[in-house]
């Protein structure tokens, strides 16, 4: 790949230049500061960039944001300690940044580069498209497996990638899950992030927003978030698993994965919804959950970062709405009266 680096830090972009040019990538460019990394992407369209954070003249958050919205390309958040400054790092998810991670200079790790390079790979396969449907879920129709215990009437099942948290937070704090309603969120980030992840949307929701721990139990009221690199699952009880298998999927943790594990084990209402990422996982999985008679969502493209996954689910047929996230919190269950729309369930639990 082709792969600018956006870095003010003489160390910092000398480091990075290192270990793309001991791969099999090239350097397209080096730019010193957010602007003159946006006019390099119009001018020299590279297939990934490498953004750091915190850059004179413009930031790398806004950075992301003008390069998505006029000369759209990969964009990888390379940035010292990023985990100090979770704020930062899902706004520049939030403007259309595919993933984070630190610089190798500044992790004073043998495995820094190992671990760049791992990010650049998976990126690769993203933009080329390639393996877009590896390990996702059959998209057949479910096999109920076993009838919910407990009081929970409702599921809602969300899946995000590229600009996720920021619509998430959006959404999240605008909707309050009732105590008869689950809601659980399946976001691809890196494991190293999303407890941070967690925390900083626990922050901006109207619910508390926990990460799940493998064996929880489904909870009303509140939102669960995915915590690992391996596949969430939901289970017959209303159980919550990791299962690092397929191993081989592009997408991890896999919204396809998840979204099947419900049509298959939950018999009651759910919702599926699916917001913006680059890719097609979460497609085939909300198509498994139309067919099972569930409620499906996807993101309109006016809202989106990217318009990857909502439109794969709407070529699909997938999803029975296309919504902003706005109107989407509102048909939820539980939202306001007032604010005139109705439930998208059909059912009167």
């Amino acid at each position: 790949m082709k792969i600018g680096i956006a870095n003010d830090s003489a160390m910092a972009a000398e480091a990075l230049r290192r270990v793309i040019a001991a791969s099999e990538h090239q350097v397209a460019w080096i730019a010193r500061n957010g602007r003159d990394a946006v006019r390099l992407c119009a001018d020299l369209p590279p297939d990934l960039v490498l953004m750091d954070l915190a850059m004179p003249v413009l930031d790398g958050i806004e950075a992301t944001r003008q390069i998505m919205r006029a000369h759209p390309c990969a964009i990888l958040i390379v940035t010292a300690n990023p985990q100090d400054q979770p704020g930062q790092v899902f706004r520049a998810l939030g403007a259309g940044a595919l993933d984070v991670t630190a610089t190798p200079v500044l992790l004073g790790q043998a495995d820094g580069a190992a671990a760049l390079l791992a990010k650049i790979r998976t990126i690769g396969k993203l933009v080329a498209g390639a393996a877009a449907h590896a390990g996702a879920a059959t998209a057949g129709a479910a096999a109920a497996a076993a009838a919910p215990t407990g009081p929970l009437k409702r599921l809602v099942a969300i899946g995000a990638s590229t600009g996720g948290p920021v619509v998430l937070a959006r959404l999240l704090s605008r909707w309050r899950p009732p105590p008869d309603t689950a809601a659980v969120v399946v976001q691809h980030i890196d494991a190293a992030f999303a407890g941070r992840l967690a925390q900083w949307l626990d922050g901006q929701a109207i619910s508390p927003v926990r990460p799940i721990c493998d064996g929880d139990a489904l909870e009303g009221g509140v939102v669960q978030l995915a915590r690992t690199n391996d596949h969430l699952r939901l289970a017959p009880g209303q159980r919550l698993h990791y299962d690092a298998h397929p191993r081989d999927a592009v997408y991890r943790p896999s919204i396809d994965v998840f979204f099947d594990s419900v049509a298959r084990h939950w018999e009651r209402d759910a919702i599926g919804i699916l917001l913006t990422g680059m890719g097609r996982d979460g497609a085939a999985g909300l198509l498994a959950l139309r067919r099972a008679g569930k409620a499906t969502i996807a993101q309109d493209q006016a809202s989106c970062a990217v318009y990857g996954m909502p439109r794969a689910a709407a070529e699909l047929g997938a999803a029975e709405r296309i919504l902003a996230p706005d109107a989407i919190a509102a048909v939820l269950p539980g939202a306001s009266a007032a604010s005139g729309a109705s439930s998208i369930l059909r059912t009167d639990d």
